[in-house]
């Protein structure tokens, strides 16, 4: 009997729902309630109404018609706005999911799915050993992504079930508090100078780590498992518009999982969204370098980035032939040698410093007057008709501009011309083996780019100027101490094209047991003879021979990076005022208009000189301002217009980032510059 009392003018019921595994319970139980009752109350009442002795500590409510959590324990109904109406569910906030990795490994753990996405993602990369969570997020794959995948699987067998990497009894993945997660800079872990996974004495670099050494190797060591029939049931991007469905699903890390409709056992991807890889360390990032390395090389084996024939060929010969061959050899090695660690460490610091965005000062810190360039170059200008005028000029670079004259003698006087490449789009045009060393410069005017093509004489010429304008582009000096270090990058990766024939290599392709098929993109497997294709790896593969494991991967990023489409993530736009659909690439410097037809750079503009971005979120439309009054809007048609505003705050909190902030994260300065104001 409930007494009179009870039902005072104020009660009222309130159905809820028990997310629990004990049979012979009711899952669906009716409290009467009052709107100041808080909610930790509300807990309380339920869990003593079902008497199942059990942990309740992780469970919390859902609200299943407004998608939210019901967190603060100290709110009340009233405040909440929960009425007779709500349909509460009392779950646990960690579940299950499986998480497809860079490596296309698939693990299964406990996450929050009541975290924010940025704190979920914090915590998964703490199980994996992932330093630097913030260059991470989990993404949908977008139907479009799916269509050819499933038209196939209509008429094929059962596939075979999928190899899972189960952590699902971690620390963090069970829900218990997890450490601060800092890295300290006193640690002094050992790896294997081969593979450059870390011993087993230093398995763990977290006082919480849960990868035990076999997981480890899993995850940091590269095992090739591609063929050229995996690679035609995956998608592949023809298109700028298609390359576009990728970047379409990537999730709210303002809002937790359960919010976006992820439920238990989804599987999501695990993916690198911001490409500025912060403080590379191979003492501590076996891990994190190996799934940088195979997200790069899915990349270029689906074309989701493009690169020339000659690149394809030091890409197969780095990640197939010398990364699978030392992953597979270093599998029976497990001693480990200081003096092998110091001799890797040291020829991998130019390298290091280089992916980090070279923050080294000591190199041209004393020098006063800013250095200058000059030179005979060739001046390319495309005509009509598809002609081109040749002309060589003397050629002066100072600051960020380059001046041109009719010949030396006449360098004191006025130049033919002057172009500033502040803000300019820098695209190599190299063919090391035709000795063509070529510089295309798309250079920002008022109704668009104008196209600039200067040809250098050779590796050196062309290493010192390409790496000018580059800086230049971003506004720096030859004076800014990241210039020898381009150089010096610059002449790397020629020196990896630049290979002779070997008569041995070319002549006996068919003794060496290799699938040239599982190391290029289709359109070169569908171009050439796997012999042909055999021996011309080959040939790549003499100059990164010498290579260990570690120095290969970093190479291997290293020459993505050069790409000229590395680092753009695309998305459909209508800008205002704009009678046509364009597409906008994201980089972590800038913003690119794109013609959708030609794929041509239409206009580019810097985030240095950006002033304020917002979302009006009624119209959908993102709308920015620049120095020198430019302003520019646009709605997105393929995401939601909140994932653009995502990635310029993320971008633009990454620049915050300092090696003294003792690599902690302001996670609260991260979602004031990515949440928008909805």
């Amino acid at each position: 009997m409930v007494s009179s009392t009870e039902y005072g003018s104020h009660t009222w019921e309130l159905s809820l729902t028990v997310d629990h595994q004990h049979e012979g319970v009711q899952k669906e139980q009716v409290l009467h309630v009052t709107g100041d009752l808080h909610v930790g109350g509300l807990m309380l009442k339920l869990v003593e109404k079902i008497k199942i002795a059990q942990d309740w500590s992780d469970y919390a409510f859902w609200w299943e018609q407004k998608k939210c959590w019901l967190l603060k324990t100290h709110w009340t109904l009233d405040k909440y706005g929960v009425q007779a109406d709500a349909k509460l569910i009392f779950t646990a906030q960690h579940k299950m999911l499986r998480l497809r990795l860079p490596n296309m490994k698939t693990v299964r753990l406990k996450v929050s799915f009541s975290s924010m996405v940025f704190r979920a993602v914090s915590d998964i990369c703490k199980i994996l050993n992932i330093r630097r969570s913030e260059e991470l997020s989990l993404l949908k794959q977008s139907e479009g992504t799916l269509k050819k995948k499933k038209k196939k699987d209509k008429n094929s067998k059962e596939p075979a079930t999928e190899d899972i990497l189960n952590l699902s009894n971690s620390p963090v993945s069970s829900g218990l508090p997890a450490s601060s997660g800092l890295y300290s800079k006193t640690m002094t872990p050992v790896y294997d100078p081969v593979s450059g996974s870390p011993a087993s004495s230093t398995i763990t670099w977290f006082s919480d780590g849960s990868l035990t050494e076999q997981n480890c190797s899993i995850l940091a060591l590269s095992y090739s498992t591609c063929s050229p029939e995996m690679l035609a049931e995956m998608y592949q991007p023809r298109t700028l518009a298609d390359k576009a469905k990728l970047n379409a699903g990537w999730l709210d890390s303002s809002r937790s999982l359960m919010e976006q409709g992820v439920v238990e056992e989804d599987l999501l991807l695990l993916r690198f969204k911001y490409y500025t890889f912060f403080d590379l360390n191979p003492k501590y990032d076996a891990v994190r370098i190996n799934q940088i390395y195979e997200q790069a090389r899915w990349a270029i084996l689906l074309e989701e980035i493009d690169c020339t024939e000659e690149e394809m060929l030091i890409f197969a010969a780095l990640q197939a032939y010398h990364v699978s061959k030392l992953s597979l050899s270093s599998e029976t090695q497990d001693s480990t040698c200081e003096s092998e660690v110091d001799e890797v460490e040291a020829a991998l610091s130019n390298l290091e410093v280089t992916l980090e965005g070279g923050n080294k000062t000591n190199i041209l810190e004393d020098i006063t007057d800013i250095p200058k360039l000059a030179d005979n170059l060739k001046l390319v200008r495309p005509k009509k008709l598809a002609l081109k005028a040749i002309k060589t000029y003397w050629f002066v670079f100072r600051d960020t501009s380059i001046s041109y004259f009719k010949n030396q003698e006449s360098a004191q006087g006025e130049p033919v011309e002057k172009l500033n490449l502040k803000g300019c789009e820098v695209v190599p045009d190299v063919n090391v083996a035709a000795k063509k060393f070529g510089i295309k410069l798309l250079i920002p005017v008022a109704d668009g780019m104008n196209e600039v093509y200067l040809r250098c004489d050779n590796e050196d010429q062309y290493a010192r100027w390409m790496a000018a304008c580059v800086l230049a582009s971003k506004g720096k000096t030859m004076a800014d101490s990241s210039y020898q270090l381009e150089v010096q990058k610059i002449l790397s990766f020629l020196q990896m094209k630049n290979w002779t024939t070997s008569s041995q290599a070319a002549s006996e392709p068919e003794n060496v047991d290799m699938k040239p098929e599982c190391f290029v993109s289709p359109r070169y497997t569908k171009k050439f003879k796997s012999k042909q294709l055999t021996a011309r790896i080959l040939e790549a593969h003499q100059n990164v021979s010498q290579m260990s494991l570690v120095e290969a991967k970093l190479r291997f990023i290293q020459a993505w990076q050069s790409l000229p489409e590395f680092g753009l993530s695309y998305y459909i736009v209508r800008f205002k005022g704009g009678k046509k659909d364009d597409v906008l690439g994201v980089s972590y410097n800038r913003l690119i208009r794109i013609d959708m037809a030609t794929g041509d750079p239409i206009t580019t503009w810097r985030f240095s000189n950006m002033k304020q971005w917002n979302v009006n979120w009624e119209i959908r439309q993102v709308a920015i301002e620049f120095d020198q009054n430019v302003s520019i809007a646009f709605t997105c048609l393929s995401a939601d217009c909140k994932i653009i505003h995502e990635y310029i705050g993320g971008y633009i909190f990454l620049s915050t980032r300092s090696k003294d902030h003792n690599e902690t994260l302001d996670e609260e300065l991260f979602h004031k510059l990515t949440g928008g104001q909805e």
